[in-house]
């Protein structure tokens, strides 16, 4: 004899499973629960804390925090590192950002068409997002090394340097700051080429076909096609590039420490430096602040000008 069935309503675990999946509501809540724990663990909690830390006199080591106001936001903003790190900040993420865009559609545009080798061309460009950042910056490091830099010596060798003519790459101010922009736009032209790519793909191909019909040639196909089709695409790229750039300090870090005489320093790098080294918890949280403001107007304006200009 076969063992007798259990009916349904007999098995309670089976008829709540039945009714959450039947509740779409409820599954979504379920299923949004693990990303909603992640954010208020790693971002809405950090976030409170350094409100809180911003506010008071912490340093590190000290376990009693005493209410100071706003003195810590007074001080920051009589200060000219801070002001000079605020511009620092704009330029890096503002020349680095342009020069990804317009790299990544060039590099879009080319691995949009078929081609003997294209995988291996996508692997190439792909490696630089994959491979952590800290270990590429510190291979960045080799190559602008004042001694043994590849590029002086290839330059040399090219005799495109004069005989009494030696970039310190990392020691001048000027060369430092470019120095930075190169390992940013070749940390993020990666993320920004897939994410035009993608939007090249979304356009149909009946609009190329008709496009060519009509006569239209590279320049025209481009400027009236290409670019206002993919422009909300490519705006997403630069926030998302505008604020992995507004935010990161890995670069800046492993590079120049800021330097020379604070000429690289960016905000999230200051921020990192007076609160962890230098000791003062409550100022590295109250600079740290100034960065929150700043990127959601950046948000705001991109996601609103990306609205505008989608092609319905």
């Amino acid at each position: 004899m076969s063992p007798a069935r259990v009916p349904t309503e007999l098995r309670p675990g089976r008829a709540r499973s039945a009714r959450l999946a039947d509740n779409d509501g409820a599954l979504g809540g379920w299923l949004l629960a693990p990303a909603v724990i992640y954010i208020v663990l790693l971002v809405a909690f950090p976030f409170l804390l350094s409100m809180y830390y911003s506010v008071s006199d912490a340093t590190v080591g000290n376990t009693t925090l005493h209410f100071v106001g706003l003195e810590n936001f007074e001080r920051i903003v009589r200060s000219s590192t801070f002001w000079r790190s605020m511009r620092n900040t704009f330029l890096f993420t503002l020349v680095s950002q342009i020069l990804v865009v317009v790299l990544a559609k060039i590099l879009a545009m080319a691995l949009y068409k078929d081609f003997r080798g294209k995988w291996l061309v996508r692997l190439l460009i792909l490696l630089p997002w994959v491979a952590p950042i800290s270990l590429g910056t510190i291979g960045w490091l080799w190559i602008f090394d004042p001694v043994y830099s590849i590029i002086n010596w290839s330059l040399r060798a090219l005799s495109l340097l004069p005989a009494n003519t030696w970039p310190i790459w990392l020691g001048q101010p000027d060369l430092a700051m470019m120095s930075i922009i190169i390992v940013d736009v070749w940390r993020l032209l990666p993320l920004a080429t897939v994410i035009i790519l993608a939007g090249l793909a979304g356009i149909p191909q009946d609009i190329h076909d008709a496009a060519q019909m009509d006569g239209a040639g590279f320049w025209r196909h481009l400027f009236l096609i290409n670019i206002p089709l993919v422009m909300p695409i490519m705006l997403v790229a630069l926030l998302f590039g505008i604020v992995f750039t507004f935010t990161d300090m890995i670069i800046v870090y492993v590079l120049t420490r800021g330097g020379p005489f604070d000429t690289t320093q960016v905000l999230a790098s200051l921020a990192f430096f007076t609160g962890v080294p230098g000791g003062d918890l409550a100022e590295g949280a109250a600079i740290s602040l100034f960065l929150f403001p700043l990127l959601v107007a950046v948000v705001i304006v991109l996601l609103t000008i990306a609205r505008r200009t989608e092609v319905t």
